[in-house]
This record gives structure tokens, C-alpha cells and sequence, in this order.
């Protein structure tokens, strides 16, 4: 919980701080850690690191800058979000969206507002669902904060500690399944992130509560399936709940992950208790 704390604070810290020049080292000072953690953490969370993530959140930005501004020019921009020459800002811009600055302004609906990163793409090495809607990791807090009123559906491992006691192979293992009943339970323009080590969320694009139901239904119906570790079969289930998030608009991080572990840590004392 420490460790979460970290991240989601240093993503708070990454988002107010997006016009003005960022080190790591800046937030590791923040935050009162070394360098080395947050990044580590960083990476094991959102398989990024944080630079990529900034330039990308800072591109996130900037596309839609020049999509609601047509009038303000790209120097402008650019000076605004700290680059100091138009090579850096192009080469920035080109290095998430594949285009420079300016052939994005001359035709911004050719291309999505996501690029092309996957969330956990190193737990998802065997696609699920191809046709799914893909954002990045820094495009997550645009998608929460759209899908205002939209609801969630929660899922956490029951018992993976003593999984984890069999190897932590076996736990990863299971951690790797969990996310894939999540996957497949979910819908197409759904998406799918994780939020702690065996906790997930599925942001639905939906604002009926008996489809998230109908999700969290499947997912349980695989309860007690096992996996496979070592020739031993391990029983493997996950609790489900679902959620209405309907936020505000000027969201932070900090107010809607602590909501969702709340959220998660109420379902398992009911649960257990």
C-alpha cells in the first residue's frame, strides 16, 4: 500500500507539474525516496518508464491543445509545454504519435486519441481480445475523467498469499490469469488496468449497471478453475464489485485510486468477515 501510495502521488506530481521541466530526481525529492524506487515502481506498474511517460502525457496534451486551439501556433504550444526549439517539440510529438505536429494539425481525425501503448503488456503477451481499445498508460486519466458516470467493475485474487507461499512463480501465474478473466469478461471499447498486485479494474464505456453485472457474472463463473504450477492444480477465484464512479472534473489520481482500494477493501471484509 506504501509502494501504491508512491506511484499515484507521483503521477499527481507528473500532472501539475506538465508545463515545467521534470527530472525524476525532482519527484523522487517530492516524495522523500531514492530514484531508483520510483522508478522501479513505476515500471513494474505501468511497464513504462518515467520519462516516456511524461513525454507522453505531455503529447496526450498537446494533441488535444491543437485540436481545440487551431487558432494558437505550434511554436506557442511548444513554448508552453517546455520544449525550446520546434526540433525537440517534433521529435517528442513524432515519438508518440508517429507524425510530426503539423500533419497532425492538418488532419487531427485521422488518428485516435490513444496511442498505441497497452496497459500491462507485459502480463498480456497473448492477446485476449485484439479488437479491445488500447490507450496508454498516460491516457488513463483522460479516459476517467470522459467517462464520467460510467461504471467500474473491481476484481481481486482471493488468497493469492498462499498461493504465493507454493513460488511466486504460481503467483504470477495466477496474477497473469486473473487479468485474463478480466480481459475476457470485458467488453471491446471497455479497458482493463491493473491497480495494485493482484487488483484490477474494468472501466466499462457504459452507464448501465446490468451490463458491469453481466461482466462481473462471468468473470465468477471461472471461480475455482485451476491453474496449472508444477503439475500441482491450484484453485484459483476472484471477488468482483461493481461501482459507479461519477468523480468530478477536475480529477486526482490520489481521490480515485484510494476510492478504489476502499472500494476493494470493503468487498473483501464482507467477504471474509
Amino acid at each position: 500500500m506504501e509502494n501504491f501510495q508512491l506511484l499515484i502521488e507521483a503521477m499527481e506530481y507528473i500532472e501539475d507539474n506538465l508545463t515545467e521541466p521534470i527530472k525524476t530526481e525532482n519527484i523522487a525529492d517530492k516524495l522523500h525516496c531514492s530514484k531508483s524506487t520510483i522508478e522501479k515502481l513505476f515500471r513494474y506498474i505501468n511497464n513504462i518508464s518515467i520519462r516516456d511517460y511524461i513525454i507522453r502525457r505531455r503529447m496526450s496534451k498537446v494533441s488535444r491543445e491543437i485540436v481545440s486551439n487551431p487558432e494558437k501556433s505550434l511554436l506557442d504550444i511548444a513554448v508552453e509545454y517546455g520544449y525550446g526549439s520546434n526540433e525537440a517539440f517534433s521529435r517528442a510529438f513524432c515519438s508518440v504519435w508517429q507524425v510530426s505536429p503539423s500533419e497532425f494539425r492538418k488532419n487531427p481525425s485521422k488518428f485516435e486519441l490513444f496511442p498505441g501503448y497497452r496497459i500491462d503488456q507485459e502480463l498480456m503477451e497473448e492477446k485476449t481480445m485484439d479488437d479491445r481499445k488500447k490507450i496508454d498508460i498516460s491516457e488513463l486519466y483522460d479516459c476517467i475523467r470522459e467517462r464520467k458516470g460510467c461504471y467500474l467493475v473491481l476484481g481481486d485474487i482471493k488468497s493469492l498469499i498462499p498461493i504465493n507461499e507454493i513460488s511466486h512463480k504460481a503467483g504470477d501465474l495466477a496474477i497473469i490469469t486473473a487479468m485474463k478473466r478480466m480481459e475476457q469478461a470485458a467488453g471491446a471499447e471497455d479497458i482493463v488496468f491493473r491497480i495494485g498486485g493482484d487488483e484490477f479494474v474494468i472501466l466499462t464505456n457504459s452507464k448501465e449497471e446490468n451490463y458491469s453485472n453481466s461482466i462481473c457474472e462471468e468473470i465468477i463463473s471461472h471461480n475455482d478453475e485451476p491453474i496449472f504450477w508444477e503439475k500441482k492444480e491450484i484453485p484459483l477465484s476472484l471477488y468482483v464489485k461493481v461501482i459507479c464512479y461519477e468523480g468530478r472534473t477536475a480529477l486526482r489520481y490520489s481521490e480515485f485510486f484510494t476510492m478504489l482500494q476502499n472500494e476493494l477493501s470493503e468487498e473483501y471484509k464482507r467477504q471474509y468477515f
